[in-house]
């Protein structure tokens, strides 16, 4: 079977992917910050993930792993020799010196891109016909960015599975704390369906070897063809993400969803309503007790209000993309309005503590 050449941009969870693509044979390259790339370079990364029957989580060596991992900063790469383009950084980042010009060199490409982000990138949500993508703009950092990638060329992986990295921990270490799947979208061109499809056939067929057996771990990649399933994130991120944002500090996501189960029922139902006035049927979305039971395990502060604490002058504003994307079709809800005036503020007071 053909071995591909991947470019995933973004070492931290950007390795959770990495680790699941190796075991194909394929080689990968991340992009992150010097320190980080040559410590990846030098000892590789792991990835840690509960196993069910597994008292202890798995540790994942890439070292161990069929595929090969290399790491370098943006100003190093050709994306021109790599079959697949990743994109794991938080979406602030792409507007950044270096990472801007990179991403302007994908675009040119026209190579398959997937997108592993919270945040749709703008040319995504440009795939989406019922929608006017220009209106969207302001939920992003730097829209221009996104302005020349050919809309047949991106994709949406929705990051459901959620990882850390483990306080006192070196930077290639990564825990995962809810291995669910990855949801990756067709593409409107076959050369990235032909790819994610064989991704997904061999990560299904990987297994790592323990001491006593051979175990089949969690953290799959499931292709859909309908462009809505990714956006099932959405939902969960206002129900549970955003919320853990309080007005001076942030709370687990398990508190922010089940401190008041009846109001965040209420924002998750108006975001599906929301993808479905859009084009989504109910099938492409998590129903909400599912997503409830699985906050349950949601022991920490989601990253955007862990981001906030730690002073960002800017962070994923996917709650004033739904926003905006509720209003091109007359809808509102209080508590999203809420939410996205709250991060309007909590920004405002970082950037003032940052310009004093």
């Amino acid at each position: 079977m053909q071995k591909y050449n991947i470019l995933i941009l973004g070492a931290s969870y950007g390795s959770l992917l990495a680790s699941k693509i190796m075991f194909g044979g394929h080689t990968v390259k991340l992009v992150c910050l010097p320190e980080e790339a040559n410590l990846i370079n030098a000892e590789g990364f792991r990835v840690r993930m509960p196993v069910r029957g597994q008292r202890e989580p798995v540790e994942i060596d890439s070292r161990s792993l069929p595929g090969r991992v290399t790491a370098s900063s943006a100003a190093d790469v050709n994306p021109r020799e790599y079959d697949l383009i990743g994109l794991a950084m938080q979406e602030p980042q792409y507007g950044s010196a270096g990472v801007r010009e990179l991403l302007q060199a994908i675009a040119a490409s026209g190579l398959p891109c997937m997108s592993i982000m919270n945040m749709p990138p703008l040319a995504y949500m440009r795939r989406i016909p019922t929608l006017d993508a220009t209106t969207l703009k302001p939920a992003y950092t730097a829209p221009e960015v996104w302005e020349r990638f050919d809309t047949n060329a991106i994709t949406l992986c929705s990051p459901d599975p959620q990882a850390i990295r483990p306080p006192g921990e070196k930077p290639n270490v990564l825990q995962v704390t809810l291995p669910t799947n990855f949801k990756v979208a067709r593409f409107g061109q076959e050369r990235g369906n032909e790819i994610v499809r064989t991704l997904e056939q061999q990560i299904d067929a990987a297994r790592w070897k323990s001491s006593d057996r051979d175990l089949e771990l969690p953290v799959k990649l499931r292709f859909h063809d309908s462009v809505f399933v990714p956006l099932a994130k959405w939902a969960m991120l206002m129900a549970g993400n955003y919320r853990c944002i309080t007005e001076d500090g942030m709370r687990t996501a398990q508190e922010a969803v089940h401190s008041d189960l009846a109001a965040s029922q209420s924002i998750y139902d108006f975001v599906v309503e929301v993808c479905v006035q859009i084009g989504a049927s109910r099938d492409d979305l998590v129903p909400f007790e599912k997503y409830a039971a699985a906050a349950k395990d949601l022991s920490r502060p989601a990253s955007a209000a862990r981001a906030l604490n730690n002073g960002a002058l800017n962070i994923e504003r996917a709650d004033k993309l739904v926003q905006l994307v509720a209003r091109q079709r007359d809808m509102k809800h209080p508590l999203l309005d809420q939410i996205v005036a709250l991060v309007d503020h909590r920004l405002d007071v970082n950037r003032k503590a940052k310009s004093a």
